[in-house]
């Protein structure tokens, strides 16, 4: 009866470290970087949103997205809306690189958006 247990908890062991060496889209560092982020989810990024014409600052993580806006959930736990085309976004992505965008060019529904062809720059 003991040698049983302890063929199962090798086996947790086991598909344990098998688990851990598939990487997941946020531990996978490579999916994600500055060229394609337009292409890319932004969905759990950290961004700090600055205003266009206003000088206006607001910071937390992006929580939702539609075709004009994007919700940011701030450190208070208050989640507000931002219109894409009044700010630039910095986002940083999970390497800890930092990538400003204008609003203007995530503007257009999510989904349409990791399709869209994007100039090099």
């Amino acid at each position: 009866m003991d040698s049983k247990m302890g063929e199962e908890i090798i086996l947790r062991e086991t598909d344990r470290t098998v688990k851990s060496r598939i990487p997941t889209f946020r531990d996978g560092c490579k999916t994600l970087n500055a060229m394609n982020i337009l292409r890319h989810e932004i969905l759990g990024l950290n961004v700090v949103a600055r205003g266009v014409k206003q000088k206006i600052e607001h910071s937390g993580e992006v929580v939702g997205e539609t075709m004009k806006t994007i919700k940011l959930l701030k450190g208070n736990g208050r989640i507000i809306t931002l219109i894409k085309d009044a700010y630039i976004f910095e986002f940083t992505l999970p390497n800890n690189e930092r990538v400003r965008i204008e609003g203007a060019a995530l503007i257009g529904r999510p989904e349409d958006r990791l399709k869209k062809k994007v100039k090099r720059w």
